[in-house]
């Protein structure tokens, strides 16, 4: 029987191409979000058998269902996507409203959070363990002017990550990070628009398709079980990333 996918924020952009990718090669995918006419979508672009599922992943609730209607339709759950994201307007930090700053970090790290859990329940049961991918993003490493919630909950993503590397090798749990850089996607391509420079100069910057992405996520969920890309980059060779502020 073909293995299952859980995605979040799978009703577009790098989540949509993901699931499509991971269908294509005979997994199950269930898609998370919080637009149930998107994944709807999503789904039936999918030539392998899905499943839409409306989640707001701050809301444990509604976390929980996911999981659970996964488990029911399917059986198990050997793969989560870790994806669903938002960013916040960029504005000093004494501008941003604290509201901002909570919505940010609900859905960005406790959203991640709540699924990780979940996912980690489920897979510590199962022979065969599981592995969780994070979305990690470049802004776990370095910062973009003006960019302090992102930036916060997406350093706290690689600690989650390694925590749950650490805590999963006893049950045949890996845990993984992918940092995407410049990705073509509703987020990324405002880069080729035009972003912030360190400099406070605003400036069209490099982008590339998802291909990449999904083919890196390929990569990982295809190792042998007690193999794991702790950490991965993915991102426009020619973005300003490596280079001096």
């Amino acid at each position: 029987m073909s293995e299952v996918a859980v995605i979040t924020g799978g009703g577009d952009g790098i989540g949509r191409a993901v699931a499509l990718a991971l269908s294509e090669q005979n997994w199950r995918v269930v898609v998370a979000g919080r637009t149930q006419s998107s994944l709807d979508e999503t789904v039936k672009l999918m030539p392998n058998e899905g499943l839409a599922v409306q989640c707001d992943v701050s809301d444990a609730n509604a976390v929980a269902n996911l999981f659970e209607q996964t488990v029911s339709t399917f059986g198990q759950v050997d793969m989560l996507f870790n994806n669903a994201g938002i960013a916040a307007p960029a504005v000093p930090v004494d501008e941003l409203p604290v509201d901002t700053w909570n919505q940010v970090v609900a859905i960005n790290l406790t959203g991640a959070f709540l699924c990780a859990q979940a996912a980690f329940g489920q897979m510590r049961k199962q022979p065969n363990g599981g592995r969780i991918i994070n979305n990690g993003s470049v802004s776990a490493t370095a910062p973009r002017l003006f960019s302090a919630p992102y930036t916060c909950t997406k350093h706290a993503i690689t600690g989650l990550t390694k925590s749950l590397s650490l805590d999963g090798r006893q049950f045949g749990v890996s845990c993984s990070q992918i940092d995407l850089g410049n990705i073509s996607s509703k987020m990324g391509d405002k880069m080729a628009e035009g972003v912030l420079q360190a400099n406070g100069s605003t400036m069209a910057e490099p982008t590339i398709p998802v291909k990449p992405v999904c083919d890196a996520i390929l990569y990982m969920v295809n190792l042998p079980k007690e193999a794991n890309v702790l950490n991965m980059t993915v991102m426009a060779n020619g973005m300003p990333f490596v280079g001096r502020g």
